[in-house]
């Protein structure tokens, strides 16, 4: 029975007058009760506010697109919009992908995205998305030729694009060729080139470009600000922003990065508060940054306080804010609050997961960190699999209870299911896990098949073992690799000292404590942070 006009237009007002998700879950009834996924406007305003408000949820956005025919250019670019800005951006580039398969028209705001997809694919790095920065430079390829294709090649806003994903991906040569047959240049494109030069070492393009961009302006101290802090000079970026006649939230989110990639957490932290006081709005990667130094100092009122402000806010929790949010939490031992925001997070890419597996593995709740691998593992809505760092979470959680045969398991899965190459993160967890238990020999025999040199973690790891069970030969030979390394400490000669001792061999205790006295052994001072409000 065909709906009347007037039913439509009671619904075409409802979705029209959106202020919360709760209406959307609403609007998201009637439309289903009265199939009217294939009108166009009243899909398309579903999913706007869905996909790209602060008060929506790109879940829902995602679970009403599913529904729609998908022949809708409109309602494609909106989803595409919303995942490249996303931790999902590897979703953008499938709807793209559907989009040419199917013969739908792509518009320049299409191209746009995809590449703006592909830009946060490289942002997002190897962790969370496979194939690195060839994939992303042969899709921008792709695109490339398709924009020429389709007579878009012209589009200023496509060629920055297309500028910035060449820098990003190293491909210097095709970024300065189509910088060079750019016939009008924004300072954005000037400021593109110039970072990229900087990136790849080439300091001199870098300044020369600097010397000869035309326009002179806020972004141009932004651009200065961004250099130093890409080339890990951040006291001189901090000496261009105090000397801005005027800064902008670029200008404060580039500062407040900057110190946050350098580990200069507390004055990341005292420059944002800094930014809350004069009143300007903070990004998502402001708070991304911030959330970031809190975790690593452990500023937890600080991290709650931004938590709370965006809940008043009625500010979705999802993507990167909400990875950020598990990250602090679970540093910072908030482990209760950390799987809270965790949960309630509808869309998880696998950064996320790691953040509350680790946190629980190394605050010792190793088998709730194995459930939530496997639970991982098993869910098949977000498309996650897991990458090194999670196997990092769960091998430590195997070497913190000394589940050996879990531990086994799991590392035969990582080389063999996933065909992840180990690092030395994940031979330094098995040599623990083995080490903890007295199984010195096999800790020893996986020191001896790593295709690389162990470092000084790995040594002194099982050098302490040798102390606690006893092994003074295997011992004596972590001891000479370490010293061997160049990375001996006071700590190490107690530990042999001691080993020593037990078996009754004082001549030695007494040479190693003349050796101790000789002034040349490395002393490393005790330290402690304190947080001052």
């Amino acid at each position: 029975m065909p709906m009347s006009s007037s039913s439509r237009a009671v619904v075409l007002r409802l979705v029209c007058n959106l202020q919360s998700l709760k209406q959307v879950e609403q609007a998201l009834a009637s439309v289903t009760k009265q199939s009217l996924f294939s009108d166009p406007l009243i899909a398309s305003k579903l999913i706007v506010f869905s996909a790209l408000s602060s008060l929506g949820s790109l879940f829902f956005a995602q679970s009403i697109f599913e529904q729609t025919p998908g022949d809708n250019t409109f309602i494609c670019n909106t989803m595409m919009r919303a995942y490249s800005r996303s931790a999902f951006p590897v979703r953008a580039i499938a709807i793209y992908n559907r989009m040419l398969s199917s013969g739908l028209e792509c518009d320049k705001f299409s191209y746009n995205f995809v590449l703006k997809a592909c830009g946060r694919m490289l942002w997002c790095g190897k962790d969370d998305v496979s194939g690195g920065e060839m994939r992303v430079s042969r899709k921008v390829g792709e695109v490339h030729c398709r924009v020429f294709v389709v007579g878009l090649d012209s589009d200023l806003h496509i060629q920055n694009s297309l500028l910035h994903m060449y820098s990003e991906c190293g491909l210097m040569g095709s970024a300065r060729w189509l910088f060079d047959e750019m016939t009008d240049r924004t300072v954005a494109s000037w400021n593109i080139m110039i970072l990229a030069f900087d990136q790849v070492g080439d300091f001199a393009a870098a300044d020369e470009l600097l010397d000869l961009m035309p326009r002179k302006n806020v972004v141009s101290w932004n651009t200065l600000i961004a250099r130093y802090v890409r080339l890990g000079n951040v006291k001189a970026a901090e000496r261009v922003f105090n000397e801005m006649p005027e800064r902008d939230t670029v200008s404060w989110n580039s500062i407040i990065s900057g110190y946050a990639q350098v580990k200069d957490y507390a004055e990341a932290l005292r420059l944002f508060n800094e930014m809350t006081d004069v009143g300007v709005k903070a990004t998502e990667i402001t708070l991304t940054s911030v959330l970031g130094a809190c975790a690593e100092t452990g500023a937890l009122d600080m991290g709650k306080r931004i938590h709370e402000l965006l809940k008043e806010k009625g500010q979705k929790i999802e993507d990167y804010i909400g990875i950020a949010l598990v990250d602090m939490y679970a540093k910072c031992g908030e482990l209760t609050c950390a799987r809270r925001v965790f949960d309630n997070l509808e869309m998880k890419p696998a950064s996320c997961w790691n953040a509350m597996i680790i946190g629980l593995a190394v605050h010792g709740h190793s088998q709730e960190a194995l459930k939530l691998f496997h639970e991982m593992t098993t869910r098949k809505r977000d498309d996650v699999r897991p990458n090194g760092v999670t196997f990092t979470g769960v091998l430590t959680a195997c070497s913190h209870k000394g589940l050996v045969e879990e531990g086994r398991w799991l590392f035969a899965l990582m080389t063999e299911g996933y065909l992840i190459k180990p690092d030395m993160k994940h031979y330094g967890c098995m040599v623990d896990l083995y080490s903890r238990l007295g199984l010195l020999d096999e800790a020893y025999g996986v020191i001896r098949c790593m295709p690389f040199e162990a470092n000084c973690v790995i040594w002194r790891t099982l050098l302490g073992a040798c102390r606690t069970h006893g092994n003074v030969e295997l011992g004596e030979l972590s001891f000479r690799q370490l010293a061997k390394l160049g990375t001996l400490r006071d700590g190490d000669y107690v530990l042999l000292s001691n080993m020593y001792a037990d078996a009754g061999r004082w001549d030695a205790v007494e040479r190693l404590r003349d050796e101790m006295g000789s002034g040349k052994v490395l002393r490393r001072p005790g330290a402690s942070n304190i947080a001052l409000e």
